[in-house]
């Protein structure tokens, strides 16, 4: 039987994000945001549990992620991120200020705003620090002892930084236990010490096995990872088109510069007939502007302007 990724977000949500597993997401929970035994959370509520169709699961574009509400009003969001759009902190401010604002309704006061705690788990690394768990806060730059309020807080946890960690403290970290329930490239003898390590990693691991026997569950499985995989090619591919335009405008202003075409091809990494077909359309832009210099514009036929600019 293959064990199903964790960190497919369709699964993560089933694991976590079900009133019949909210003991998982208390574990999960009271390990990231490093609850000790007085201050653990306790009563949670999950708030956007509703079952997933087969066009939540093949939607590229949805997210699928797990809101819950502690008993002191606080929302906390987990969400899930395989791919690196290059966009993580705006994005997470957004769906923090969206779950934020929502606290609360229209002519309402504001001292009723809860505070909103965003975890976003990361199969990439983004955070340009060596450690693989961030928090960020409301600080005074110069006296970061002084929070001016604890309304906002912010998670990241980057998997390919924990996997690098060669000394884990798995016997002490909870957090780092549960990274290791988390990878997908956790080998039998590993699962089954951290298993026996953890009371709550195993009845985690317990329902992932069974999530991994189910037939409709192992169907919208491979829907979402084949929408996962979808999305990932469209955002590498957009990212490729993207650094390749740029490379050509480059290319272009440097040979209205004069720059060789070898100087160019070693500076952009465009082939030498890319730089030549850039070179052909140059000489009918450049003698466009020399035209319209030596004669007003109106003595151009507009269809022929329009042509050149393209």
């Amino acid at each position: 039987m293959q064990r199903l990724r964790p960190l497919n977000d369709f699964i993560f949500k089933k694991l976590f994000g079900e009133t019949e597993n909210i003991d998982n997401l208390k574990s999960f929970l009271n390990a990231v945001l490093n609850k000790d035994k007085t201050q653990e959370l306790v009563e949670l509520e999950i708030i956007n549990e509703k079952e997933l169709t087969t066009d939540n699961i093949q939607d590229k574009k949805g997210i699928i992620d797990v809101l819950a509400k502690t008993s002191d009003g606080t929302n906390i969001n987990i969400e899930v991120q395989l791919t690196n759009q290059d966009n993580m902190d705006k994005r997470t401010l957004f769906y923090w200020s969206r779950i934020y604002s929502r606290s609360i309704v229209k002519g309402e006061d504001y001292s009723n705003l809860n505070k909103v705690i965003t975890i976003n788990i990361l199969d990439f690394n983004y955070i340009e620090l060596e450690k693989y768990h961030t928090t960020f806060t409301l600080r005074e730059n110069d006296n970061t002892e002084y929070k001016l309020t604890d309304i906002l807080e912010l998670h990241f946890i980057e998997m390919p930084k924990f996997k690098k960690i060669e000394n884990k403290n798995l016997e002490e970290d909870k957090l780092q236990r549960w990274m290791m329930f988390l990878r997908n490239d956790i080998s039998q003898e590993e699962l089954e010490v951290l298993i026996n390590m953890d009371k709550d990693i195993k009845k985690a691991e317990e329902k992932l096995e069974y999530l991994s026997s189910d037939p409709v569950t192992q169907e919208l499985y491979f829907e979402r990872e084949r929408a996962l995989h979808e999305k990932a090619n469209l955002i590498n591919t957009g990212i490729k088109q993207g650094i390749k335009q740029e490379k050509i405008e480059m290319a272009r202003k440097l040979l209205q510069n004069n720059f060789s075409v070898q100087m160019i091809v070693e500076l952009t990494e465009l082939t030498e007939e890319e730089i030549n077909e850039i070179k052909l359309d140059a000489p009918i832009i450049t003698n466009f502007i020399k035209l319209e210099v030596e004669r007003p514009m109106q003595n151009v036929p507009a269809a022929i302007f329009q042509i050149n600019i393209e």
